[in-house]
């Protein structure tokens, strides 16, 4: 399989493409990213070098794909964090591009706008953006809670509301949303949950809570759960295996006491995980 990744990239850790990439192609699948941003290291750490690129780039780096005559053979196109609206715009090109070549082919929003405890924290008119022009146009979409409480305009204290809020996302256009963290009131206070919800039915998978904060690990699991997806056609099982994998990865990371997701030290959890986890239909 082959995925078109156009999203973030840092040149030190792992978040955006540096966290999607190689757990993707350890699954055995090709990726071809494209970067939306360079930058030195994430943003969590307060200090960072490096650029935002401009929309054009993007269209031109795809428009050179194209001219491989390969993007017929892309399964799928991956965005992330988008820097700027105008660039979200050359993301959806793309997205055309590829469909236009490959109807099969699926594109997966995840709709980087904020999180929990932080707010939003991406440029003005991105959230806009996302909400009226990216989410409308993908296939699969895989907010944490922060985010589909926006998309959705509605608060999700109980699994109740998440799951209205997820019938609002669906409504925008999406047969599949994954929201990749969840606490609610049903949530024991030691655990963390992750739904997704396809035309299928509905499923849950959840897992301890980890005293660990680190930037990346919803990007790696939006690219596993892609990945997967794509693989098995499956949404309940590939969230399984996506966030047994993670689990895996973040307590390795957690043992380390490291800052950065630990994805290359661990990266045996993407094919057999220590740890499995099963998705419970709700």
């Amino acid at each position: 399989m082959n995925i078109l990744s156009i999203q973030s990239h840092v040149a030190y850790g792992h978040v955006g493409n540096a966290a999607a990439t190689f757990p993707l192609q350890r699954l055995g699948i090709e990726v071809w990213p494209i970067h939306t941003v360079q930058f030195s290291n994430h943003t969590g750490y307060g200090q960072w070098r490096g650029r935002v690129f401009e929309a054009d780039t993007i269209g031109e780096l795809v428009q050179g794909i194209g001219e491989r005559g390969v993007l017929g053979a892309c399964d799928g196109v991956l965005s992330g964090y988008m820097g700027s609206a105008e660039i979200g715009a050359a993301i959806l090109d793309a997205v055309a591009r590829v469909k236009a070549a490959n109807p099969a082919a699926l594109y997966c929003c995840d709709p980087v706008i904020g999180d929990v405890g932080r707010g939003v924290f991406v440029r003005p008119g991105i959230p806009e953006f996302m909400a009226e022009r990216a989410v409308p146009a993908a296939d699969i979409v895989t907010p944490n809670q922060f985010e589909l409480e926006h998309l959705a305009a509605r608060r999700t204290p109980t699994l109740g509301d998440v799951l209205t809020a997820i019938d609002a996302v669906h409504a925008r256009g999406p047969s599949v949303v994954l929201v990749t963290s969840l606490h609610v009131r049903e949530t024991p206070e030691d655990a963390i949950d992750i739904v997704v919800s396809d035309t299928r039915g509905r499923w849950r998978v959840r897992t301890p809570l980890l005293p660990l904060r680190v930037n990346g690990a919803g990007d790696a699991i939006a690219a596993l759960f892609f990945g997967h997806l794509l693989a098995r056609r499956s949404a309940a099982a590939a969230m399984a295996l996506a966030v047994s994998s993670m689990f895996g990865v973040l307590s390795r990371t957690l043992e380390a006491g490291a800052r950065e997701i630990l994805l290359v030290d661990a990266q045996e959890e993407f094919l057999h995980p220590s740890r499995l986890f099963d998705a419970d239909r709700l």
